[in-house]
């Protein structure tokens, strides 16, 4: 049972809020929030071993078993701040696409920061995971984009199984992810306007994540800490090429060009000053998080 549902439902609010932009991990918010160990033991508890309780003792003593009160309230807080947000910024992406970017660049920033600091110890092996992960995100974030109708659905089942592990680890985001996949824009639009096919997948595709890999993932942290913190810092590095804010459309793809370029070349103003800003406000929301964890 459930000592405090609205604190809990909240919470769920609180990671869903930062799940939606790519930057701030949802596993970040559960850790600051006290509540990332029962998170992480409850979807462990998803499986095999799950079913069998429910077809020996029936399905309360499953509901038990995987804490599912507790599961579902976050998981309601959760869903409730993604359909609140998604049409905020999709609506952000196409009006004020530079501010919007340059607020994702400095989450992501601000990020790898707190990353290196989460890092038990910088060596050799963990500089050369990162140096692998910068190189390999810089080089896949820099492939032309798949086009909205040549996604299949089992472009978004994939995707969303390896976004949804994103959930377990503090520092790393779902929509980063997604942003690296190429497919940000595509799921975001699919939850603001409520496309079921696209969802029904997507869910499928998170729901078989949680159980196949959230395991290997908690293995690599507890015996592979530092090369796996070392790669995951640097896949947040590399994607920087994807989420600069000024680009220029080039063949089947997008390329990235200074401020006094982008403002030479459309004749519109480059809002440097305002992309500054934003970055900077992005890098506050952040240390503000971290100072409140701290304390």
């Amino acid at each position: 049972m459930v000592k405090n549902p609205l604190l809990l439902f909240s919470k769920g609010i609180a990671m869903g809020s930062a799940d939606v932009v790519p930057g701030v991990s949802g596993g970040t918010i559960a850790f600051i929030t006290g509540i990332y160990d029962e998170l992480l033991d409850s979807i462990k508890k998803l499986g095999p071993a799950a079913l069998k309780v429910w077809f020996k003792e029936g399905f309360f003593a499953f509901w038990h078993f995987i804490n599912g009160p507790f599961l579902l309230t976050l998981g309601c807080g959760i869903l409730l701040s993604l359909f609140s947000l998604a049409k905020l910024i999709n609506w952000l992406l196409v009006t004020y696409p530079i501010p919007l970017w340059s607020f994702f660049m400095g989450l992501i920033l601000v990020s790898v920061w707190h990353m290196l600091r989460q890092t038990p110890s910088i060596n050799v092996c963990s500089l050369g995971a990162l140096a692998v992960g910068a190189v390999f995100a810089w080089w896949f974030s820099g492939m032309s984009a798949m086009q909205v109708e040549q996604l299949r659905l089992i472009t978004f089942f994939v995707c969303g199984a390896i976004a949804i592990c994103a959930m377990i680890l503090p520092g790393i985001s779902g929509s980063f992810l997604l942003l690296l996949l190429g497919v940000y824009e595509p799921v975001l639009n699919a939850v603001s306007t409520i496309n079921l096919p696209v969802l029904g997948v997507f869910a499928a595709g998170c729901m078989t994540g949680l159980m196949l890999f959230s395991r290997l993932l908690s293995w690599l942290l507890t015996h592979a800490r530092n090369a796996t913190f070392g790669l995951l810092t640097g896949m947040m590095l590399g994607s920087v090429n994807k989420l600069w804010p000024w680009k220029q459309p080039a063949t089947d793809t997008l390329v990235n060009i200074l401020p006094t370029t982008y403002q030479e070349m459309t004749g519109e103003p480059s809002q440097l000053a305002i992309a500054a800003i934003m970055a900077l406000l992005a890098i506050t929301f952040v240390l503000t998080i971290e100072w409140i964890a701290e304390r």
